[in-house]
């Protein structure tokens, strides 16, 4: 799916915190979001899903169904919902169940049956790495690395094709990160989904990344291809 951001602004008292005029993310791009703190990131991705209201513009996801190219406005319409996976923090998670019961209730709401919530979660086995299920502990319970692979393995149970993550690499171990980042790029070859993340750690958002959009004050004010992570020296020179 594709998406694009129209005439995007979002304020708070007098800071811009998103002022976006045009960006277009295409259909199976992988866009790295990066910045430092308070560039505006989180609230984009917000934005994104419905969670602030914009003062001005708005988000247009398209989908092709049979041929025909539908458009669907997040602000307006619950339909991007049923293509759209996210995790942005833990407020995303239900923390008063288990990992299991979390698991069990997005597979009642995506419509998957036991063996296939079964064969979903297999596919993250290394992921977890026999700390998360079977465990016999509540999701506010586990380590916040634990949560965190909760939400993201969540996010992706019903096989978006938008899959958005906040800053997916905080509290992992090294091996974590590495599992991540095999699991992203292999669920965009294979599905050819569009997935956006964002990252404060540059070496793991070049590596995953088909194109990075580098945000200051709100505003995209870099968009680089990445191929064969050519925009590692441009970003380097921005931040040091």
């Amino acid at each position: 799916m594709s998406i694009a951001i129209n005439n995007l602004t979002k304020t708070f008292g007098e800071k811009i915190a998103v002022d976006i005029q045009q960006f277009l993310i295409n259909d199976g791009d992988i866009i790295g979001l990066v910045g430092n703190n308070g560039a505006g990131k989180t609230t984009l991705f917000r934005l994104m899903l419905d969670l602030l209201k914009a003062d001005a513009g708005n988000v247009a996801m398209t989908t092709t169904i049979e041929g025909t190219a539908t458009t669907i406005d997040p602000a307006t319409s619950e339909e991007w919902k049923e293509f759209t996976g996210a995790f942005i923090n833990d407020g995303f998670l239900i923390d008063f169940l288990t990992p299991e019961e979390y698991f069990d209730f997005i597979a009642k709401v995506s419509l998957l049956d036991r063996s296939e919530l079964t064969a979903r979660l297999n596919r993250f086995d290394a992921f977890m790495a026999g700390e998360i299920v079977g465990q016999k502990r509540l999701i506010r319970d586990l380590s916040a690395g634990n949560q965190q692979k909760v939400g993201i393995i969540g996010a992706m149970l019903s096989n978006p094709r938008i899959l958005i993550l906040d800053e997916p690499f905080n509290f992992l171990d090294p091996s974590s990160q590495n599992i991540l980042k095999h699991i992203l790029r292999d669920y965009n070859h294979a599905t050819q989904a569009t997935i956006i993340v964002s990252s404060h750690n540059l070496s793991h958002t070049i590596e995953i990344s088909s194109r990075i959009a580098l945000m200051e004050n709100g505003h995209i004010i870099r968009d680089l291809d990445n191929t064969n992570m050519a925009a590692r020296t441009e970003l380097e020179n921005y931040f040091s």
